[in-house]
């Protein structure tokens, strides 16, 4: 059954307009995560690693480790099946120092079942250009369930091949980003916006004489004045608070019936009339029994019947030009439509040129 989820992005006229803080609503340049990835082993794991045969690097990413490690098997057969080859992931917190953790994330890339009790060896993690910026090691967490009994049957509860550890990266380089240096700054709006973008200027120059201009809807360049460092200035510039704007959208899910609208969508002057037609097919099957002594046959014919049924409409309703969102939904909710026509009757308003507003279906 669906159902319809009506939420107005921002406040009524008459209620006082929400206010945001700068620091929710951008992103400080340079300011961000970085992505790590590397190749490792995992260790340990209970006949659920990878098949060497059927995993050729596993075989030889095991191999070169015990050479590493001074063990030569390049003639032995190797058929262990407690080591898996997996893929490392992590992502490299904004200012993170040499020698603070943070989390890593495994997942099998071959033919293991399950990670459960696997424990991953060194492993560098490259950054995109290439350079290893952290390693990782420790214990592999799943969360994940995993049994199997000798007939075959089977039950999983997770994903037994990928988990993570927990603080199990070490930072080995640093990224070398230094703010308080920065002459200049921009600041990047998450949801692009002129107006929103001037009035975060307006803020800071409130705060900071001349120190703001927007550059464009989605860019606003911060100077750095003298005698203060960026860094000082980002923390005062982050706490202001600003109104937000944002354009009239509708934006709908058909598959699961929801609609959300914007505070400022408007209608102008349209009608509305709502009503459904049903057409309702029954077939059945019929015995045609011959007469005694006819030397007739017994037959099934079949037996259709067909009726149509047609809601009646509750009269039109009127919208008078510029309602807003309220009355909107109020005279929806008035026509007793189902989520359905809620999504039809908005988009043929809009076919008809009275939705001030952009509508996206998703």
């Amino acid at each position: 059954m669906l159902a319809t989820l009506f939420v107005a992005c921002g406040s009524t006229e008459a209620a006082q307009a929400a206010t945001s803080r700068i620091k929710d609503i951008v992103e400080f340049e340079g300011v961000r995560d970085n992505y790590l990835v590397g190749y490792g082993l995992v260790f340990g794991l209970r006949g659920t690693g990878d098949a060497l045969r059927n995993a050729p690097f596993t075989q030889q990413s095991l191999e070169a480790m015990l050479e590493r490690l001074g063990v030569n098997t390049r003639d032995a057969r190797l058929n262990t099946k407690n080591v898996a080859a997996v893929m490392v992931t992590a992502k490299l917190p904004a200012f993170a120092a040499s020698g603070s953790r943070f989390d890593a994330t495994v997942s099998a890339m071959g033919s293991a079942k399950s990670l459960l009790g696997g424990t991953l060896v060194v492993t560098p993690l490259l950054g995109a250009d290439g350079q290893a910026y952290a390693v990782a090691q420790g214990s592999v967490q799943t969360g994940s369930i995993a049994a199997q009994g000798a007939s075959g049957s089977s039950i999983t509860k997770g994903v037994p091949t990928a988990g993570r550890i927990a603080n199990g990266a070490i930072v080995e380089r640093e990224i070398g980003f230094k703010l308080t240096d920065m002459p200049q700054l921009r600041l990047t709006l998450r949801n692009p916006d002129f107006t929103t973008a001037v009035r975060i200027a307006e803020a800071i120059n409130r705060r900071f004489p001349g120190a703001a201009q927007a550059a464009n809807p989605t860019i606003v360049i911060l100077q750095r004045l003298a005698g203060r460092s960026m860094t000082d200035m980002v923390i005062d510039v982050e706490r202001l608070t600003i109104e937000t704007d944002a354009p009239g959208k509708v934006v709908i899910d058909e598959v699961s019936g929801v609609i959300v609208m914007g505070a400022d969508v408007r209608i102008s002057t349209v009608a509305i009339t709502q009503g459904n037609l049903t057409i309702s097919v029954q077939e059945a099957s019929v015995v045609s029994q011959p007469a005694p002594f006819s030397n007739g046959q017994t037959e099934v014919a079949p037996r259709s019947s067909v009726s149509v049924s047609e809601e009646q409409g509750r009269g039109f309703l009127r919208l008078q030009s510029g309602a807003s969102l309220a009355s909107l939904v109020a005279g929806l909710n008035a026509l007793g439509v189902t989520p359905r026509d809620m999504i039809s009757i908005l988009q043929a308003i809009k076919a008809a040129g009275a939705l001030q507003a952009e509508i996206e279906v998703m």
